[in-house]
């Protein structure tokens, strides 16, 4: 079988060169602007992660702060990718000496902090940022409720095994694990029961809309 081809020798060497150009910029500027707009949630998220570390809320048995809300929140709005990279971001910044952490400055910053006895919850809380932001997309209220559920599960074995180096092996639960078992649960039923509503809400603008 043959092909026939027929070119067009008739071109301008200019305009090809502007359209080829144009071709090539455009891809060029959108990873910029892709890149931008990702570095922008990166920035923002680890803003709100600290802003909830310094919060305090009253509760019973100890009081809590609202950072694993925030955690869980960014992770089913962002996705694994940029929840990680913005948990990521959060731990950069503290390890430079930002007082970032829940305690900062008064109970130590940067690296002295970190490997301190609530450093394993610290890493705990990165995985658990992939896991969920993975896991949760495109899920139920319920389905996300027992996914960030999960998600707690690194956060302590990580949490209280690196705790066990600094408390007595018989007390790490009484520090690590009871205090904060009832406000993470109650954090994370909140995260689902809003997340819930906002996907209600943009659902029904939509169909408003359309």
């Amino acid at each position: 079988m043959r092909f026939f081809f027929i070119y067009n020798f008739e071109c301008d060497p200019e305009e090809d060169e502007i359209t080829m150009s144009n071709a090539v910029s455009k891809p060029a500027e959108t990873r910029i602007s892709t890149g931008m707009k990702y570095s922008l949630m990166v920035l923002a998220g680890v803003a709100i992660l600290t802003a909830s570390a310094k919060i305090t809320v009253p509760f019973w048995p100890v009081p809590m702060t609202l950072q694993t809300m925030a955690i869980m929140a960014i992770a089913l709005a962002t996705g694994p990718r940029v929840a990680c990279a913005t948990m990521l971001g959060y731990l950069a910044a503290g390890a430079a000496g930002l007082p970032v952490f829940a305690g900062t400055p008064e109970r130590g910053i940067g690296l002295a902090y970190m490997v301190g006895p609530t450093g394993g919850y610290l890493l705990g809380y990165l995985i658990a940022s992939w896991l969920v932001g993975a896991l949760a997309q495109g899920r139920g209220m319920l389905a996300r409720f027992g996914i960030m559920m999960a998600g707690m599960i690194p956060v302590y074995l990580l949490g209280l095994a690196w705790l066990a180096a600094f408390v007595p092996l018989e007390k790490v639960a009484e520090y690590g694990f009871t205090p904060f078992i009832l406000g993470d649960t109650i954090k994370i039923a909140l995260v689902a029961l809003g997340s819930a509503a906002c996907t209600r809400f943009i659902k029904h603008n939509k169909g408003g809309t359309a």
